[in-house]
C-alpha cells in the first residue's frame, strides 16, 4: 500500500510561487493571453509526462517485488513438496518487502535441506548404479557413479527408504552372484582336474578377472559372465559324461574281447583303471586325470590292435550270413543292395565299433524275418509266375498269328497248331488270373500297410500298365477287323457293278488281303518289369483249308477286358 500524501506538498508551493513569478515576468514582458495559455499547457504536459514516467517505473518496481514474492513462495512449494513436506511458510501480511523478507529465510532454510537431501539420494544412487553396473556388466565400475542423475522432483523420505531397499537388495543378489561364481569355478576347477584341461587358461576365457587371486571382491559377476560360467560348467558335465561313456564302452569292449580271445590277465592288468570305470557312474569321486584325451586315445589303440585279430575270424561267418540273406530276398524278387551291404559289414568290421557277436545275432534276426517274409510273398509270387508264363503265351500268340505261314505243312507245324490252341485257352483266362492277382496283392497290402513291390516296383502298377496294354492291343485289333469288314464290303459291291475280278490264286493261310490292308501298323509293345509284353492279336482262321479248327471269338474277349478293368 502506498502512503497517503499530505493535504499541501512543498512541491506544490514551489510550482505555485514558480507561477505567480512566470505570471509577472509575462506582464513585464507583455505576452499575450492566448500565448501564455499556450506555455501553460505546455508546462502542464510536460509536469504529466514527468509524473506518467515516475508512475511507470514505480508500478514495474512494484511487479518486479510481486514477481520475486511469488517465486519464492513458488520455490518454497516445490522444495516442501519435493522433500515431501508440508510447506510450513504462512502467507504475511504487510508491505512487499515485508513479505519478502520473510519468505527469504524459509526459502534458504528449505535450499539447504534439500542440498543435503540430494547428496544422501546421490551417493545411494551412485552405489546403487555401482553394482547395476557390476551386473549387467556394461560399464567400469568407476564411471558408475557419474551416470547416477537425482531426480529432484522427488526428494521424500519415502523414496529415500526405497532407495535404500534396493540398495540391500541389490547387495544381496551381489553377494548371491559372487557365490554362483565361486561355485561355478569349484565345479570348473575339478572338472578340469578330472579331465586334465588347464584350468586358469579355460577360466581366463570367460572373464580375465575370475583368475585373479588377490582381486577376490572384484570378480566379474556380470550376467554375461554367470551365463559363460553355466555354459562352460554345462560343457564341461557334458564332455565328462561323453567321456565317461566312452571309457565304459571301450572298457566292456575291451572285457568282450579279452574274454573271446582270452587274453592273459597280465596284459588285462595294464588297462585296469579303464575297466574300473565300467562300474562307476558319473557322480562318484574319479582320479586325477582319468578321463584324459591321452587315456582315451590309449584305450582305442589297444581296441584297434585287438579288434584287427578279432575281424579275420568273425568276418568269414558274417558274410556267410551275408549271402544267406541276399539268397532269401532274390528268390522272392524282393530289393537288395547287396554291394552297399557288404561295404557296410566291411566298415563295421573294419572299425571295431561293433560287437560281432551283436552282428551275428542281428544278422540271423534278419534271416528269419527274410524266411517269414518269403513265405508271406509265395502264394502271390506262384499267381505272377503263372500270369508271367500266360504274358509270354500271349506273346507268343500274337507273333504266330501275324505269320502268314503258319498253316503250311512245315516241320513244327502241327506243334506250333497245339501250342496256338492252348495258349488261346490260357490267354482266355488272364482277366481271371489278373483279377484274382490283384486281390491277392490288396490283401496283403492291406495287412502290411506297404506296397507290394516286384524287383523294386510296385506290382500292381505292372499289373495296371499290361491291362492297359492290352486294351490298347484289343482296340486296335477291333479297328482292324472293322476295317477289313468295310474293304470287303467295297471289293462286294465293285463286283456287283463291274463284275468278278480273276484272282491270283494264294497259297495255303495267306492273307487275301496283305497288299490292301491300310489298318493300324502292328505294335509291338515293351515289355513291364516281368518280362518283354507283346501285344496279343488273336486273329480269326482263314476259312481255306482249316474247317475242322473252332475260330477264336472276338466278341468274348472285350468282355475279359472289361472284367480285367473293373478289377
Amino acid at each position: 500500500m502506498t502512503a497517503v500524501p499530505p493535504p499541501v506538498s512543498p512541491s506544490r508551493t514551489t510550482c505555485a510561487s514558480l507561477l505567480h513569478e512566470l505570471q509577472i515576468i509575462w506582464d513585464e514582458i507583455g505576452e499575450s493571453d492566448s500565448e501564455r495559455d499556450t506555455m501553460l499547457l505546455q508546462l502542464e504536459q510536460e509536469c504529466l509526462d514527468i509524473y506518467r514516467k515516475k508512475v511507470d517505473m514505480t508500478r514495474k518496481y512494484r511487479a518486479d517485488l510481486n514477481r520475486s514474492l511469488a517465486d519464492g513462495r513458488a520455490q518454497i512449494a516445490a522444495i516442501a513438496y519435493a522433500l515431501g513436506e508440508a510447506s510450513s511458510f504462512s502467507r504475511a501480511r504487510g508491505t512487499l518487502r515485508e513479505q519478502l523478507s520473510a519468505v527469504k529465510p524459509v526459502l534458504e532454510e528449505l535450499s539447504l535441506k534439500k542440498q543435503e537431501r540430494v547428496k544422501e539420494f546421490s551417493v545411494i544412487m551412485s552405489q546403487i548404479a555401482k553394482i547395476s553396473s557390476q551386473i549387467a556388466g556394461d560399464g567400469v565400475a568407476g564411471s558408475a557413479g557419474e551416470d547416477a542423475r537425482v531426480d529432484e522432483r522427488d526428494l521424500s523420505v519415502k523414496r529415500l527408504g526405497e532407495l535404500k531397499s534396493h540398495l540391500e537388495e541389490l547387495h544381496e543378489e551381489k553377494a548371491l552372484r559372487l557365490q554362483k561364481v565361486n561355485s561355478h569355478v569349484s565345479i570348473i576347477h575339478d572338472l578340469s582336474v578330472v579331465m586334465s584341461i588347464d584350468f586358469f587358461t579355460t577360466l581366463s576365457e570367460v572373464h580375465p578377472s575370475l583368475t585373479d587371486q588377490s582381486a577376490v571382491h572384484s570378480k566379474s559377476i556380470s550376467n554375461d559372465t554367470l551365463a559363460r560360467l553355466m555354459a562352460l560348467t554345462n560343457s564341461l558335465k557334458q564332455e565328462k559324461q561323453q567321456r565317461l561313456q566312452k571309457l565304459q564302452e571301450l572298457g566292456s569292449k575291451l572285457i568282450e574281447v579279452w574274454n573271446l580271445m582270452e587274453t592273459p590277465t597280465e596284459e588285462c592288468n595294464k588297462f585296469d583303471h579303464v575297466t574300473r570305470l565300467t562300474t562307476s557312474s558319473g557322480d562318484e569321486l574319479l582320479r586325477h586325470g582319468c578321463l584324459s584325451l591321452d587315456v582315451i586315445e590309449q584305450t582305442e589303440a589297444e581296441l584297434e590292435r585287438l579288434n584287427v585279430l578279432k575281424a579275420s575270424k568273425m568276418k568269414e561267418l558274417v558274410f556267410k550270413r551275408q549271402n544267406e540273406l541276399e539268397e532269401i530276398y532274390r528268390g522272392v524278387h524282393m530289393d537288395v543292395n547287396s554291394d552297399g551291404a557288404r561295404q557296410i559289414l566291411s566298415s563295421l568290421i573294419d572299425s571295431g565299433d561293433i560287437n560281432l557277436s551283436d552282428l551275428l545275432s542281428s544278422m540271423d534276426d534278419q534271416i528269419l524275418k527274410a524266411k517269414e517274409q518269403a513265405l508271406s510273398r509265395k502264394d502271390i509270387l506262384d499267381k505272377v509266375e503263372k500270369y508271367k508264363f500266360a504274358f509270354e503265351e500271349d506273346k507268343w500268340l500274337d507273333e504266330y498269328e501275324k505269320d502268314e505261314n503258319r498253316y503250311s505243312a512245315g516241320r513244327g507245324a502241327h506243334k506250333n497248331l497245339k501250342r496256338a490252341e492252348k495258349a488261346r485257352i490260357l490267354v482266355g483266362k488272364i482277366p481271371s488270373i489278373i483279377k484274382s492277382l490283384t486281390a491277392k496283392v490288396k490283401a496283403w497290402e492291406s495287412e502290411k500297410g506297404v506296397p507290394f513291390l516286384y524287383d523294386k516296383v510296385p506290382l500292381l502298377h505292372i499289373v495296371d500298365e499290361y491291362n492297359a496294354q492290352r486294351q490298347e492291343r484289343e482296340e486296335e485289333k477291333r479297328k482292324s477287323r472293322e476295317q477289313k469288314r468295310l474293304q470287303e464290303q467295297h471289293a462286294t459291291e465293285q463286283e456287283a457293278l463291274f463284275g468278278s475280278r480273276p484272282s491270283t490264286k494264294k497259297p495255303l493261310g495267306q492273307s487275301t488281303n496283305a497288299n490292301t490292308n491300310l489298318g493300324t501298323p502292328i505294335n509291338r509293345h515293351t515289355g513291364t518289369p516281368l518280362g518283354r509284353h507283346g501285344v496279343s492279336a488273336a486273329k480269326e482262321h482263314r476259312e481255306s483249308g482249316r474247317a475242322n479248327m473252332t475260330p477264336v471269338n472276338y466278341v468274348a474277349l472285350p468282355k475279359d477286358d472289361s472284367v480285367s478293368r473293373k478289377n
